[in-house]
């Protein structure tokens, strides 16, 4: 390519650049000022309602004749719901500048579906810190994830989740009890082989991962080891980039046993000495099976210094009710 096409091409490439970065921010800064707007209609209403106007002057009818009102006057967008979205959207952020710049009012508007406070905080939080899209929020808050992971913490670890989101600290942190896999839409009472469920996740390797959370890279499937002579095959092998380290899941179709956990207590003191390298913490095995006995499991693991984390998945959405239930008992 001669010098004058090639200078022009960088020119054209400049110029796709710089209208696409100036695309992104404009939508951002018309994203913010959307979102601020929601803010203080949805202030205005409750300043309204506390001056016990609405009483007087329209009684229970405030919304239905604020939304006719507004839609007469500027278009669609101000349906009753919306208006009460609005209002509810200033009541749990009454600090505008606690407002997120990354989140968009569609975000906003799923999160205020939940039922609590502490879930509001919660997945405002996590969709911040993961950077969800709306899709992605819709099925994390479908799966309960909010109470999936407060379950497996005391009271005070679920104010903390609640306030500051789901951080990874160390490997108990990676585990949800239950893990949700219904992307792989395997039929609940189909017969499937564990060979099946690992060929369903890897085809559904994006959505897997964003079940198991942040922070991990995939490696491989099948992932063989040779050992005392003899081969051994791990079911599929990650790297947890925040926590530094290899981690190791073994699938089981039915209930883990002891030894399942053995197995993978095996595989870990392989991967100590002879896959990790300087700068790697010691690796997390979890162990994913359709059902677990808490009795054995405690047994199975108590002499274990390695980290063995067991789970259960299930191929449907878990009973919001049950699960809210739970927390509700564990945050009496």
């Amino acid at each position: 390519m001669n010098p004058e096409r090639q200078s022009y091409s960088i020119l054209i490439d400049t110029i796709g650049s710089l209208l696409q970065q100036g695309r992104q921010q404009a939508a951002q800064s018309v994203n913010t000022i959307l979102v601020q707007t929601y803010w203080y209609i949805g202030q205005h209403i409750v300043e309204f309602e506390q001056k016990g106007s609405e009483k007087a002057e329209y009684g229970s009818q405030l919304f239905e004749r604020l939304s006719k009102d507004l839609v007469q006057a500027h278009g669609k967008g101000f349906s009753r719901s919306n208006l009460l979205y609005m209002r509810k959207f200033y009541l749990s952020f009454p600090i505008s500048e606690t407002l997120s710049h990354l989140l968009t009012w569609s975000h906003y508007f799923e999160i205020l579906k939940a039922d609590s406070e502490l879930e509001i905080s919660f997945y405002t939080k996590q969709c911040q810190h993961e950077r969800w899209s709306v899709r992605e929020l819709k099925r994390q808050m479908k799966s309960s994830l909010f109470e999936r992971l407060a379950l497996s913490k005391d009271k005070e670890g679920v104010l903390k989740l609640a306030k500051e989101g789901h951080i990874v600290e160390n490997a108990e942190d990676l585990i949800k009890d239950p893990f949700v896999l219904d992307f792989l839409n395997i039929p609940e009472q189909y017969h499937y082989l564990e060979n099946e469920l690992e060929e369903k996740i890897i085809s559904n390797l994006q959505q897997f991962i964003m079940e198991m959370g942040k922070g991990f890279a995939f490696i491989g499937r099948q992932y063989r080891m040779n050992i005392g002579g003899k081969h051994f095959y791990l079911d599929l092998l990650f790297y947890h980039r925040i926590l530094k380290c290899f981690v190791l899941v073994d699938l089981k179709r039915g209930e883990i046993d002891h030894q399942d956990i053995g197995q993978m207590n095996l595989y870990l003191n392989y991967f100590k000495k002879e896959e990790a390298t300087e700068g790697d913490n010691e690796p997390i095995g979890i162990v994913l099976g359709a059902h677990k006995n808490h009795i054995l499991v405690e047994y199975a693991t108590d002499s274990i210094t390695n980290k063995v984390l067991l789970s259960k998945y299930q191929l449907y959405l878990p009973d919001k009710k049950t699960l809210q239930n739970q927390l509700d008992k564990l945050l009496e």
